[in-house]
């Protein structure tokens, strides 16, 4: 099966806390690139490259959805697909423009009007021309295994290929709204031949289509580990042959400074198939690239390999979720810096390196920065606190604001309830294990949820029993007076980075988010605004502005401090 259920939040709760192949090759190249990008979730400038990764991958798919009618030979097989390139292509400009000119931090550097269309028809083309040998192998194969099943109008897979006249499977169907007063039908019928004749080339396109994501489809179409600690998004997969391939489709050639990183990559997605298809081995593993029409297959690991790398896998996420806490230093040596990996781009920032820094950095070096009050510096905000208290009731997994299903409590402490909830889903599954009595609450994440104080646990809180602690060693904790809890920051520095990001929701219900950082010479900081808390002069702000914020509540992401926006009453200001 290609995917599997999303969790409930859909495209908000892309957690921090999951391992996926890009941030696994992106951890195995630099460490420190992972930590600033993935964990403290520091944005770049936009490249083309990075949309025409993605438009050009969709633009292929939408293609393969097709279904030829009247063709009898390869090479008319070949002029219809090419026909529907040059046709793709132009959508390809113009969606890759819009994606382009609505991004809110671009690369200076680059211009759209260095975009030809003809190269990105060659690229289509060239993606066509390597599933076109795919095709020519199965005509040749007489269709393969499950010709007569295809000819008697069943499918051999529990989630066939998606094709644009057939209806689209959704993971989650009952949170599509209207889904069965929809029309998915169009007028692209297959005819296929009586049984024990030979395969058409008409059928052999159809035979061979793979599994590739529906452009039809807004919710994830990933697979999840069983443990949730894991999750992958596949390009394609081929299965006309009785074998499991998995492709991963490359915009550029094999000599690009990321093309390392392609067999980590399709290892992860072969050990993750294995976890997610009850220990199902799959046979192949490629890197179609578009520039160039490469096919790089690489070997398949046997299962006892697998299972060790699944092993480092595990080790490699505790590795990622112990790296920093707290307000982050910023330039740091920790971790220890590359400067030099694919991709990277905070890396070199305070490394003195003017060969690796762009001119941004430099001139973010050189910002001369001032706090004034009522600011207070990041690097003061108060990151754990202890508090005793009482069990006073329990709930969940009901979800956060990111949509993500948490389980949460109340406690009493000193006639003042208090919610408890865990920062991220799964880091502090014991929680409803105490659900009555008195308990000390340990490096809980003090923040605050629409104007009331709250308090995060992660996997480095903990919660303890009264009665199992001596009277004389209650002393050893210091307790944290709820009236003197901080749940807002006041914040002043410059912008260094900013992303905007807008979509649907499992449901089709429209969500937005703008995320910000912002450094105060010393430390930074994320700020994330939500829906109609994003203003105009937020869309506005730009990274090497110097702002105020006022009144920001505070949450916590991946045990770093993460600055909220309330319309009601923070204030945010765009200094001269």
């Amino acid at each position: 099966m290609p995917f599997g259920t999303p969790p409930s939040g859909g495209p908000l709760s892309r957690t921090r806390r999951r391992i996926s192949a890009s941030s696994l090759t992106k951890y195995l190249r630099c460490p420190k690139q992972f930590f600033l990008s993935n964990k403290l979730g520091l944005s770049s400038p936009k490249s083309i490259s990075q949309i025409l990764g993605i438009v050009l991958e969709d633009s292929l798919c939408s293609i393969l959805m097709r279904r030829p009618v009247s063709i009898n030979s390869l090479n008319e097989l070949r002029d219809w697909c090419f026909n529907f390139a040059e046709e793709e292509a132009k959508n390809c400009f113009e969606l890759g423009r819009e994606n382009w000119e609505s991004s809110i931090w671009k690369n200076p550097q680059q211009s759209w009007k260095d975009v030809e269309i003809d190269e990105l028809a060659r690229k289509i083309k060239n993606g066509l021309s390597l599933f076109l040998e795919e095709v020519e192998q199965c005509y040749n194969s007489n269709g393969g295994p499950y010709l007569e099943e295809f000819r008697k109008g069943k499918s051999p897979f529990n989630i066939p290929s998606p094709a644009w006249g057939e209806e689209p499977i959704f993971p989650i169907s009952d949170k599509v709204r209207n889904f069965g007063m929809r029309t998915w039908a169009e007028d692209e019928p297959i005819n296929w031949q009586e049984g024990g004749q030979p395969v058409t080339w008409i059928e052999a396109w159809e035979i061979a289509r793979p599994w590739v994501k529906d452009p039809r489809v807004h919710q994830p179409q990933r697979l999840f580990h069983p443990d949730g600690w894991a999750a992958g998004e596949l390009d394609l997969v081929l299965r006309w042959d009785g074998k499991i391939r998995i492709i991963d489709i490359k915009s550029g050639n094999p000599s690009s400074k990321f093309a390392e990183s392609l067999k980590h990559q399709l290892n992860f997605y072969a050990w993750l198939w294995r976890e997610t298809q009850q220990n199902q081995t799959v046979d192949g593993i490629e890197g179609w690239y578009l520039d160039d029409k490469s096919r790089i297959l690489h070997e398949i690991l046997s299962d006892d390999e697998l299972i060790v790398l699944g092993e480092m896998y595990k080790k490699t996420h505790r590795e990622m979720l112990d790296l920093g806490e707290g307000p982050v230093k910023f330039p740091d040596d920790y971790p220890v810096a590359c400067t030099k990996s694919a991709g990277c781009f905070w890396c070199s920032f305070g490394q003195n390196d003017p060969e690796q820094e762009s001119d941004y950095l430099k001139q973010l070096e050189n910002t001369e920065i001032v706090i004034s009050p009522p600011s207070q510096k990041i690097g003061e905000i108060q990151s754990r606190v202890n508090i005793s208290g009482t069990f006073t009731g329990q709930w969940g997994p009901l979800p956060n604001h990111y949509a993500e299903p948490v389980l949460g409590a109340m406690v009493s402490v000193s006639g003042t309830h208090i919610t408890i909830e865990e920062s991220e889903p799964n880091a502090f599954p014991s929680l409803h294990d105490f659900s009555d009595g008195e308990v000390i609450i340990v490096d809980a994440l003090p923040g605050v949820w629409r104007g009331n104080p709250r308090l995060y646990l992660d996997n480095k809180s903990k919660i303890i029993s009264q009665k199992s602690v001596d009277d004389g060693k209650l002393n050893d904790y210091q307790m944290t007076r709820i009236g003197l809890m901080r749940t807002r920051a006041n914040v002043e520095g410059v912008i260094v980075s900013i992303d905007y990001r807008s979509g649907v929701k499992l449901d089709e219900k429209p969500w937005s988010m703008l995320n910000m950082h912002i450094w105060d010479g010393n430390h930074v900081a994320e700020i994330v605004a939500f829906g109609s808390s994003i203003t105009s002069q937020m869309l506005e702000t730009r990274p090497g502005d110097k702002v105020k914020i006022v009144s920001a509540e505070l949450g916590w992401r991946s045990g770093l401090p993460q600055l909220r926006i309330d319309q009601r009453s923070t204030r945010f200001t765009k200094l001269e």
